[in-house]
This record gives C-alpha cells, sequence and structure tokens, in this order.
C-alpha cells in the first residue's frame, strides 16, 4: 500500500493506514466477547495485527467502578487498567487464533504488573500491548498504560486461548 493511502471497509469500521489498522467500537465487538461495562476499551489507535495494538479508553466519571472505588476520590482499579492492557492484546492477537469468532481468550496470568500514578476521571488511559512469545495456546505479551504520555502501569501477562464447546455457545 502507498505512503499516506487509505482504504476503508464497506461498513466503515476499521481504517487501513500504511500497515496500521484504527477500529472503532463496533469492529472491537466483533474482536472481542466483552460487553458493558466489561469492554474497556473505546477505540483502536494503531493496530499491527499479530504484532501490537495502541488503544484509547476514555475515564469518565459515570464509570460503575467508581461508586464503590472511593467515590469521594474516585481512582481507576488498577486490575483493571491491566485487564484493559489485556484486551488490547486480544485485538492484536485475533487474527492469529485459527478460530477466532469461535473460541474464547482467557487472562492467564500477570507478571511485574507496577502501578506508577492513579488514573481518575477524565483521563485519556492509552494503552499499548506487544507479543513477546508463544507456547502452544498461551500468549506472552507486555503492556504499558499512559495518561497525557505519562506512565501509569505497566505488566507483564498471558492469555490463553481455548475452543467454546458447542452446548456453551
Amino acid at each position: 500500500m502507498e505512503a499516506g493511502f487509505q482504504e476503508t471497509d464497506e461498513k466503515r469500521n476499521s481504517v487501513i493506514t500504511g500497515n496500521l489498522m484504527k477500529l472503532d467500537i463496533n469492529e472491537i465487538q466483533k474482536r472481542l466477547k466483552h460487553r458493558y461495562p466489561f469492554l474497556l476499551i473505546d477505540r483502536v489507535l494503531e493496530l499491527e495485527e499479530g504484532v501490537r495494538c495502541v488503544a484509547l479508553k476514555n475515564v469518565t466519571f459515570n464509570e460503575p467502578f467508581f461508586q464503590g472505588h472511593f467515590p469521594e476520590n474516585p481512582i481507576m482499579p488498577g486490575v483493571l487498567i491491566v485487564e484493559a492492557l489485556a484486551q488490547t492484546g486480544g485485538i492484536a492477537g485475533y487474527s492469529l487464533y485459527k478460530n477466532a469468532d469461535k473460541d474464547i481468550t482467557f487472562f492467564a496470568g500477570m507478571d511485574n504488573v507496577k502501578f506508577k500514578k492513579p488514573v481518575v476521571p477524565g483521563d485519556q488511559l492509552i494503552l499499548k500491548s506487544e507479543f513477546v512469545k508463544r507456547k502452544l495456546n498461551i500468549w506472552v505479551l507486555k503492556g504499558e498504560a499512559f495518561v497525557d504520555d505519562e506512565l501509569v502501569a505497566k505488566a507483564e501477562f498471558k492469555l490463553a486461548t481455548v475452543s467454546i464447546p458447542e452446548q456453551a455457545k
């Protein structure tokens, strides 16, 4: 594809620029089985399928977790930031799964998790996940979360893809 050339699918849900794709919420929902209130990605800013993904989460005061996570001083729970990084990684890996539309991906573990700064209502969380390695159906990724170009969290994590039995669908 020529530099600067954009190709748009028929539903205008994704835009391809060079080797990178951008996805809207409709395309994200095709790739992830999560739904409100647990879908933690609003838009994909950069997607290099099978390699890395950069996504955006608009953190708003009306998020359900703020009702109980310090109503007087609302802070996004760190575990949800790591979950958002895992969802970002799941989007990056979607095209690598043989039966992506039939399989489900689970969070399989996390290591070296660090939280650097609280995330609060009004922040735009930029989530960056990239693949490190694969062993069978286990994917190892690393992720970083930023607000205003400042690192707020980072983690290494594992995702496992498994087939859903027919009767469970």
